[in-house]
């Protein structure tokens, strides 16, 4: 059973709380993902969360994100790589457009060639 009711209750605070978050492209954020519907990606734990890796950053507020999880997919819908000495997959389907209120703490950054890897299996991916 979905926790929709608390996941409404965070999305609310979130809604209300000023962006004090400066984040840049190439940056994991742990990111309030929330309860959504059907295979959409849930967060996780009371703050509804996951890694999410920042891929395009439109202004202060909006950036395109691509979630992570530690669940090793072989498969094209997932860019396998190694952050921080542990395996990731981006879930290549599951990218979408966030707003700043929803990142909460900085993880860290990836490399540049793995980020253009990551972003060229995208491109692929949307062919």
């Amino acid at each position: 059973m979905k926790d929709f009711e608390n996941w409404n209750n965070l999305k609310q605070k979130l809604d209300k709380k000023p962006n004090s978050r400066f984040f840049k492209e190439r940056d994991i954020w742990w990111c309030s993902l929330g309860i959504n519907v059907g295979h959409e990606e849930d967060g996780k734990s009371f703050a509804f969360n996951r890694p999410v890796l920042v891929v395009k950053k439109f202004n202060h507020r909006l950036f395109w994100g691509v979630p992570l999880t530690t669940q090793i997919k072989d498969s094209r819908h997932y860019h396998q790589f190694t952050f921080k000495d542990r395996e990731q997959s981006a879930m290549l389907t599951q990218m979408r457009l966030w707003d700043a209120n929803r990142i909460t703490k900085q993880m860290g950054r990836i490399g540049q060639k793995e980020f253009d890897n990551i972003k060229n299996d995208l491109l692929l991916y949307l062919k």
